[in-house]
């Protein structure tokens, strides 16, 4: 009985892809298709698909994973011969057989697109036993991209076995990291003063400013505002609400949309390393002008805690997954080094 191999490989491919586009890749599924007609003892191959004439299919036993799942009438392989033979043989893919390829395409792929991916997956067949009757199999160019595909294969197999391996972390870990970094699972709630960094320019219709004049306008602007921002800094160190602030802010930037809520939560994390401080400052404490390019911000600090242990469990394994990821990665791009001529690229 003639066959169709899939190389091992194939089992794996795709678990890290996660992609929606189905016929991307059944566009894979077909070059290593097209690889197995001329290469099969290479890659270990296991047999995923059988083709024969009808005589050779053997009965599936019926609720089993052999039964018969895609039919496709007239794809027969190469050792078929003559015309009445080719016309009544047939490829039979199984359950088993078409989950095997899915899985390897992407694991636990969604129900609603499983239809698509096996419409795809019988196009891909189809087409690749005709560009190997027409030779598409032969030649360097196909040599090439079956190394670059084989390249690809092992480097994301690679990337999930690291993965799963990183994925283990022990309770130990987690309570070690918690210690060591406690800070960082400190959360705050604040008060806050957004400043805009500039007055809103007058529309064309209001005032009509030449380019000299509007570059001056702009630099008074922002002037106006660093100016708005200390005085408000010295209001909220005496004990005015900051929502009444706030709106001062924005009346004096021209901004007429709605005031931002000036109650909020912070942990270290959430901030931008130029406002990290604030975590150091204690309740009913006020910090400096903080500026940045969206603006300037004051904050009051309301009350502290640290988050306990358990509610922070899953992001510190998130945390020292990526860790051990990249450590892992790391070690593996360290283990080789590369030179480029860099000339070639100018040229």
């Amino acid at each position: 009985m003639a066959e169709f191999v899939l190389p091992d490989a194939l089992k794996h491919w795709g678990a890290d892809l996660h992609m929606k586009n189905y016929s991307s890749i059944c566009m894979l599924v077909l070059l290593l298709l097209l690889q197995t007609a001329s290469s099969r003892s290479k890659l270990g191959a296991q047999a995923a698909t059988s083709v024969g004439t009808p005589a050779h299919v053997s009965k599936p036993i019926e609720g089993s994973s052999d039964k018969p799942l895609i039919t496709i009438d007239g794809l027969c392989d190469n050792s078929v011969k003559g015309k009445s033979e080719a016309a009544s043989c047939k490829t039979v893919i199984t359950r088993s057989q078409f989950e095997r390829v899915m899985d390897a395409a992407q694991p636990n792929m969604p129900t609603r697109g499983r239809r698509e991916f096996a419409e795809n997956y019988i196009d891909a067949l189809v087409m690749a036993k005709k560009a190997e009757q027409m030779g598409l199999d032969k030649g360097t160019n196909y040599e090439e991209q079956m190394k670059l595909a084989r390249i690809q294969i092992l480097s994301q197999d690679l990337k999930r076995v690291i993965r799963e391996k990183t994925s283990q972390i022990s309770d130990k870990d987690v309570e070690d990291y918690y210690q060591t970094n406690i800070a960082r699972f400190e959360r705050a709630e604040v008060e806050r003063i957004y400043i805009p960094k500039s007055q809103q320019k007058p529309s064309a219709s209001e005032v009509k400013l030449t380019d000299p004049d509007g570059q001056q306008y702009s630099q008074d602007a922002d002037q106006t505002m660093k100016t708005e921002a200390d005085n408000l800094h010295t209001r909220a160190a005496t004990g005015e609400p900051f929502t009444k602030l706030q709106a001062d802010a924005y009346q004096a930037a021209g901004i007429k949309s709605a005031v931002p809520n000036t109650d909020l939560e912070i942990r270290r994390v959430s901030l931008p390393p130029s406002q990290i401080l604030v975590m150091d400052l204690k309740p009913g404490e006020i910090s400096p002008v903080f500026s940045d390019p969206n603006g300037y911000f004051i904050y009051r600090i309301k009350s502290k805690e640290t988050l306990p242990l358990d509610q922070t469990r899953e992001e510190i394994k998130a945390i020292l997954r990526a860790q051990h990821l990249q450590e892992e990665m790391q070690k593996i791009q360290d283990s080789a080094t590369s030179t480029v001529d860099e000339g070639y690229f100018i040229r």
